[in-house]
Formats: structure tokens, C-alpha cells, sequence
């Protein structure tokens, strides 16, 4: 890909839980404006950026692998990894094309920076993907890498192999981290979400938004020792979409961008740069 003229930032987003913007929530418990505030957010995210972007570079909580693999396809498939929703919810399409020139892109930049090459695979997208990209981008006129997850959720490697791609912000590339700030399923819904769930969104802004940049870094790789650190992610894979936003936006100042209660918890949005 050739240079932008302007450096795109990076974002994590929360996804929400299923298909969420795209039914009546009512059917599930909650009240039918639960997720209208996320969703306007969503929205919201094309014109904050400095134009539109020439890619995204997705990576979503709902893909793991040994290694880390992107996927090859040109026209990726729906994946519906959700179940217990309205049919409708699995006729949803998003026919963004797929970006295998940026995939290949990706893999020199990892083997530059001494990491082995990415894997291939012809994986659709997830949940994670396209249901937040149909509210934010409803166009599907972007092509669209996606990157997965290693198994180990090691957030450190997360922020280095965000850090090897952080140039392709220069070249118009959008990365977005697909998750969730919150993410202990028993607790959604109940009073034992709220307190713990803004305990931690506190600790991970401050964390975030520290001028310190190394702080920052060593921060996040130790996320798991904050207050209520493991009560918010007792898996962590909805967190870790948010090292590589972080790692790519290593060496630029983080913030808080968005923030909600959510079925009794703190749910928020990160951007750097």
C-alpha cells in the first residue's frame, strides 16, 4: 500500500453481544434502548476520522489460533458464531470485500520486525466484525483484513505485533480492536456487574490515558493485577483486541472516547492517536 497523506488513529470498539443493533432487546430481558447509545457512537466513528479509510485491520475477540493468521479471502462469508436470536439476525450480510493485498502487506511487516509470518486461512467474519461494522461503516464499501487472536492471549505479544503493524496507519489503514471493556457474562444484567465493572473501567482509563507511554505499555501487559482486573474478564480474549489498537498506537497518547452503562455495566471505547 502507498502513503496517506494524513495517520489514521486506532480504535477498540465494543461490539456489543450478538447481534444486538439489529433486533428488538426487549426479547432478551433488557430494555429496547440497552445498546442505542453504542450504537449512535458506531455511528459516529466515520466522520471522526481525518477521511475514509483506504482498509480496516480488524482484529475480533471471537477469532483465536496457535499463531497469528489472517485471512486470505477475497469475499469473505458470514459467520453467525451466535445463537438464541431472532432468524432474521442470521440473514444479516456484510459484502465488504476482503483484503488479501494487505494481508500480504501484514506478513512483511511481521517478518520485518522478526516475528514469523502469519498463517493463512479463508476465515469470513464474526460476529465481531460485521455486526459493529454494519452500524459504523453500513456502505461495506471498505476492504477489510481480518487478524486473529493468539491462544495464549499473551496481552504483551498483543501490543508488540500491534506495534510491528502500527505504519500502516500512515497508509490509510484503520486498526480496530473488536471487544469488549467488559466482559463477565454472569454478571451482566445483575447489581454485581456495576460497582467491579466501574472500578476497572476507572483503572484502564487512567491506565490508557497516562502521559507516561512506558507506563502505559507495562500497564496493560499487567492488566490482570488491576482492581477488579479479573472480575471484568474472567477470559480475557474481549480485552485483548485492545493490546494491538494499543501497540499500534505505541508511541502516541490514548483515550477515552466513548462509555455507557450496560445491562448493569461500564462498557467504554478507546482511541490512540
Amino acid at each position: 500500500m502507498t502513503a496517506s497523506s494524513v495517520k489514521m488513529p486506532t480504535l477498540f470498539i465494543p461490539h456489543g453481544g450478538g447481534p444486538c443493533f439489529f433486533m428488538d432487546w426487549t426479547l432478551m430481558g433488557g430494555p429496547a434502548d440497552t445498546w442505542d447509545k453504542t450504537a449512535e457512537w458506531l455511528k459516529s466513528i466515520p466522520s471522526s476520522l481525518p477521511e475514509k479509510p483506504k482498509a480496516l485491520l480488524v482484529v475480533s475477540a471471537h477469532w483465536e489460533e496457535q499463531e497469528f493468521t489472517v485471512s486470505t479471502a477475497a469475499a469473505p462469508d458470514m459467520i453467525f458464531d451466535y445463537s438464541g436470536f431472532p432468524p432474521h439476525t442470521y440473514e444479516l450480510n456484510y459484502p465488504a470485500p476482503g483484503a488479501p493485498d494487505l494481508a500480504e502487506r501484514v506478513r512483511d511487516l511481521m517478518v520485518e520486525q522478526g516475528f514469523d509470518a502469519p498463517l493463512d486461512s479463508p476465515r469470513g467474519y464474526d460476529h465481531g466484525v460485521f455486526i459493529p461494522l454494519l452500524v459504523a461503516f453500513p456502505d461495506a464499501d471498505i476492504p477489510i483484513l481480518t487478524l486473529s487472536l493468539t491462544s495464549d492471549l499473551s496481552p504483551e505479544k498483543h501490543q508488540k505485533i500491534g506495534k510491528a503493524l502500527g505504519c500502516l496507519r500512515e497508509e490509510g489503514v484503520l486498526i480496530i480492536g473488536s471487544g469488549m471493556s467488559y466482559h463477565n457474562m454472569r454478571a451482566f444484567r445483575s447489581p454485581m456487574a456495576t460497582a467491579p465493572s466501574a472500578e476497572f473501567d476507572t483503572w484502564l482509563t487512567a491506565a490508557i490515558e497516562t502521559t507516561d507511554l512506558d507506563e502505559r505499555w507495562s500497564k496493560l501487559n499487567n492488566w490482570s493485577e488491576a482492581p477488579q482486573g479479573r472480575n471484568s474478564h474472567p477470559r480475557e480474549e474481549h480485552l485483548i483486541p485492545l493490546m494491538v489498537a494499543a501497540g499500534a498506537g505505541h508511541d502516541e497518547a490514548g483515550r477515552k472516547v466513548f462509555s455507557d452503562n450496560v445491562m448493569n455495566a461500564t462498557v467504554s471505547a478507546f482511541q490512540f492517536g
